[in-house]
């Protein structure tokens, strides 16, 4: 069965990863569910099914679920035939529950977000992205990588890359590097619930410039005598997560004055 350019599908072909991939989830203490994002036609699925917990399947590619269903029975009613970021996920998890894939890369970045906006659920991610993506993703302040992604994820898991795929190990192969990622949620979230939308504006606004200092691009949401201060003298690259926490805290003052 070939691969599908519209569901950004490269199929794992390397046992050794696969397997690795699966052993990579570490806090299988904290919860019994684990949902696997594009299992394709199974190469990791078949290394999760033999953990202790219980798996699902969320697959949106509906010649891979009948593929699926055919060969991996055990997953019985356990496929979810739908698109991963319109599926509400709380429908189908009461309580924690752990996410990995070999993750489509054509919505990579908003697997991610989503992960963030369900961090209260997800206390583990692994998974397989571009190495571009898993390189943006564990950046720190002064590294040419780090950025909006960077921020929004730091700001709620501690990021860890923890290897190289080459193109080899692929079919098809992609015209990228991949990589494989671990997040782990932090004991107490960086950004308070309700300051996430301002959160999220500021570090979009901020890195929207990323060439101009931040007294350019947040001119719109602070006013001038906060913006003439020396934090506001730096670019976005500079700034680590919690001073953009801050930033986001004077912006909500700002705007409830």
């Amino acid at each position: 069965m070939r691969a599908k350019k519209s569901y950004g599908q490269h199929f794992l072909t390397n046992e050794a990863y696969a397997q690795r991939i699966a052993d990579a989830l570490q806090w299988t203490d904290q919860y019994t569910d684990v949902l696997e994002v594009g299992p394709g036609q199974g190469m990791l699925t078949k290394y999760l099914l033999e953990k202790d917990f219980q798996l699902k399947v969320v697959e949106a590619d509906r010649d891979m679920v009948a593929y699926l269903q055919q060969h991996y029975p055990a997953l019985g009613p356990h496929i979810i035939a739908e698109d991963f970021l319109r599926v509400p996920l709380h429908h189908h998890f009461e309580g924690s529950f752990a996410l990995i894939g070999n993750y489509p890369y054509n919505i990579s970045s908003q697997i991610l977000i989503r992960t963030v906006e369900y961090h209260d659920r997800i206390p583990e991610m692994v998974g397989m992205f571009q190495k571009e993506v898993a390189d943006r993703v564990v950046a720190g302040p002064g590294s040419k990588t780090y950025g909006v992604i960077s921020v929004l994820v730091q700001a709620y898991y501690e990021a860890s890359y923890l290897f190289t795929v080459k193109k080899g190990n692929f079919n098809p192969p992609p015209k990228v590097q991949s990589a494989v990622i671990r997040l782990a949620r932090r004991d107490e979230p960086l950004v308070p619930d309700g300051l996430w939308r301002i959160f999220r504006r500021v570090v979009k606004l901020s890195f929207g410039m990323r060439r101009k200092m931040l007294r350019n691009s947040l001119k719109s949401q602070l006013p001038p005598e906060v913006l003439a201060e020396e934090l506001f003298q730096l670019r976005p690259e500079r700034i680590d997560v919690p001073t953009f926490v801050e930033i986001a805290h004077r912006v909500a003052a700002f705007e409830q004055s």
